[in-house]
C-alpha cells in the first residue's frame, strides 16, 4: 500500500510518500512543492490544485493523509492555510473519496516521537530513525513523512474525513507499542 501524507501550506506544502506491506514502512519519495509568493492567494490556489493532481498521477497512492488544521496566530493565516488545505483536498477527493485521512499535529507528533508536543527537530530525527537518515529541505518535508506514518501506524482506527469509524482515536499506539505488539488488522 503506497501512503501520501501532506502538510499542507499556501506558500509551501510538504509531501511523503511511504510504502506499507505488512508492518514494515519504506521511505519512497519526499520533498516540498513551493508556490509563487508574489501572487495573491486566488492566484495561487489552481497551481495548488495541479500540484496536488500532480502528486496522485506521480505516486499513484492507495491512500492519502493530511495534517488537521491548526490553531494559528491570526485568522488571515488561518484562512489562507483553510483555502489551501481545500484546493488541495477537492484534488485528492476526485479520486480518492472515502481514502483521504486526516490527524491533529499533535496526534503526528505522539505517534512519531512518543510526544504530542515534540518540537520540529525532534520530529526530524524519529523520521531519520523511521526511514533512514535523510537531509530534509524543511520541516514541511519531515512533517508530511511524519503524517504518512502515522496513518501507517493509525489507519485502523481513523476517522475518515465526513464519516466516523467505530473506533476513536483513545487507541492510538506510539511506535514503541507498535514494534512490541504488530498492527491490528
Amino acid at each position: 500500500m503506497i501512503i501520501l501524507g501532506i502538510d499542507p501550506g499556501s506558500l509551501k506544502a510538504g509531501y511523503g510518500v511511504i510504502e506499507l506491506q505488512g508492518r514494515k514502512m519504506t521511505y519512497l519519495a519526499s520533498g516540498v512543492l513551493k508556490f509563487d509568493s508574489k501572487l495573491e492567494l486566488i492566484d495561487r490556489l489552481g497551481p495548488i490544485h495541479e500540484s496536488a493532481v500532480d502528486l496522485i498521477e506521480r505516486y499513484s497512492p492507495d491512500e492519502i493523509s493530511f495534517e488537521s488544521l491548526i490553531y494559528v496566530k491570526s485568522v488571515t493565516s488561518l484562512a489562507k492555510l483553510a483555502q489551501a488545505r481545500g484546493a488541495m483536498l477537492a484534488a485528492f477527493m476526485q479520486s480518492h473519496q472515502k481514502k483521504v485521512f486526516e490527524y491533529s499535529p499533535n496526534l503526528v507528533k505522539s505517534t512519531v516521537t512518543g510526544h504530542g508536543h515534540a518540537t520540529k527537530e525532534s520530529v526530524d530525527k524519529a523520521v531519520s530513525m523511521l526511514f533512514g537518515k535523510r537531509e530534509f529541505a524543511t520541516h514541511d518535508e519531515s512533517d508530511a513523512l511524519a503524517i504518512a506514518a502515522c496513518h501507517a501506524l493509525n489507519r485502523n482506527a481513523q476517522k475518515k474525513l465526513g464519516t466516523q469509524t467505530q473506533k476513536s482515536f483513545g487507541s492510538k499506539r506510539t511506535l514503541k507499542q507498535v514494534f512490541s505488539r504488530g498492527f491490528e488488522k
